[in-house]
């Protein structure tokens, strides 16, 4: 029993360690770029700068909103290219948990996860932003004149970045849910229709109104699962592998 709460405590004082590392991380890739925060909104900002009317620009309704939300972008911004090392944090506080074979095949997926994130969020930036923001602005009433606040922005193309960096997760989902044992490659095949549907209802949903627009978010969406069908080939569950060990012992 003794035992037991030792091995627990030294647990959790290594997880602290391994979230003080990941804090301190982010913090220092923060004041790295927080002297460039206002260059770093002005690139964010500049899908919709091309797009708005002549002569238009964007305003901040808050009093403190030109200082702060420049500095919040810079913090998303240390958080999202710190994801290699806190993955890697994460790895190593687990690694030890799992089995030599596993360990082989977790580590490229969280490779593969972290590479598919980052190309969801390009895919947003450079190919659904101008979509999405020529179209919102070209639908503006006579008499409108399009300024958006820089704080309502920012939290709107956030939400877009999270959401397609999730999306994008489809292919280690699906690999995630044939080695576990949770689904099968032939069960998942067989649903194909229905995540074809699913994936143009999140196309619906996070683009602009026009068939196009949706095709170009849906069809990505729904090739990533079948590129996780086909590499999902090369992991074989963890119940049938284990088997071999029942009957070794």
């Amino acid at each position: 029993m003794q035992d037991t709460e030792q091995t627990f405590i030294s647990h959790l004082v290594e997880l602290r360690d391994r979230l003080l590392r990941c804090i301190l991380v982010v913090l220092f890739v923060f004041m790295s770029m927080a002297y460039f925060a206002n260059e770093i909104y002005a690139y964010l900002a500049g899908p919709l700068m091309k797009h708005l009317p002549p002569g238009s620009q964007m305003i901040a309704i808050d009093v403190a909103s030109p200082f702060l939300t420049p500095f919040k972008l810079t913090l998303v911004a240390a958080v999202f290219l710190s994801i290699p090392y806190i993955l890697y944090q994460v790895w190593a506080f687990v690694a030890p948990g799992l089995y030599e074979h596993e360990r082989r095949l977790v580590l490229p997926l969280l490779f593969a996860s972290t590479v598919l994130f980052y190309g969801g969020m390009a895919f947003a930036y450079y190919l659904v932003f101008p979509l999405i923001f020529g179209f919102l602005t070209a639908t503006a009433p006579a008499g409108v004149a399009v300024m958006t606040d820089i704080t309502h922005y920012l939290d709107f193309v956030l939400t877009l970045f999270f959401a397609f960096g999730v999306s994008f997760e489809v292919p280690i989902a699906t690999i995630v849910l044939i080695w576990s044992g949770i689904s099968t490659r032939e069960s998942l095949s067989e649903k194909r229709p229905y995540i074809i549907v699913a994936a143009f209802v999140i196309g619906m949903v996070l683009s602009p109104p026009d068939v196009v627009s949706q095709s170009l978010l849906a069809v990505p969406i729904w090739l990533l699962f079948e590129l996780g069908l086909v590499f999902s080939r090369l992991f074989r569950p963890r119940r049938i592998e284990q088997i071999p060990n029942l009957q070794d012992e």
